[in-house]
């Protein structure tokens, strides 16, 4: 496998990891652990479940997908700084997946708020969507940090 072909694998699948990883986080502290919410609040308690229960397969089959891929990449290591590409990817998939869901289901769908119960849960949704950005920021200065060190290393 060549080398760019090798990078784009990480890169997809560290990507789809992070954002099934994120989705998988939101499930299991959100609507399970804290019982804050629901997929879709406007409907009795089994259509919650039901709802939950479609969240985490569809967020399964993206842990799977993403695992594939890295699978397929082969060994992050055997690619100069792949760890970093890596971790880079995964939090910026993670990020796109607070963004996303936050973007889409809290704010355009309104079918749920991170805490609707509180007296202020824009705040907890703002929160949610900070943390997207923070992830994606981190995420984009590892991934820099590895294109400069190569493109420094390619002028020499």
């Amino acid at each position: 496998m060549s080398i760019k072909t090798h990078r784009r694998l990480i890169k997809i699948g560290s990507f789809v990891l992070g954002f099934g990883f994120l989705g998988a986080l939101d499930g299991i502290i959100f609507h399970q652990l804290l019982q804050w919410h629901s997929v879709y609040m406007a409907t009795d308690r089994s259509g919650q479940i039901v709802s939950d229960g479609l969240f985490h397969f569809a967020v399964t089959i993206t842990l799977v997908i993403g695992g594939i891929l890295l699978w397929v990449a082969g060994n992050p290591t055997a690619h100069n700084r792949g760890i970093r590409l890596l971790l880079g990817w995964f939090l910026i998939g993670g990020g796109i997946f607070n963004l996303t869901e936050g973007i889409i289901n809290h704010h355009i769908l309104q079918i749920h708020r991170v805490k609707p119960a509180d007296p202020n849960p824009l705040l907890y949704d703002l929160a949610f969507l900070g943390l997207g950005v923070v992830l994606i920021v981190i995420g984009f200065i590892i991934k820099r940090n590895i294109e400069t060190q190569q493109t420094s290393v390619n002028t020499l």
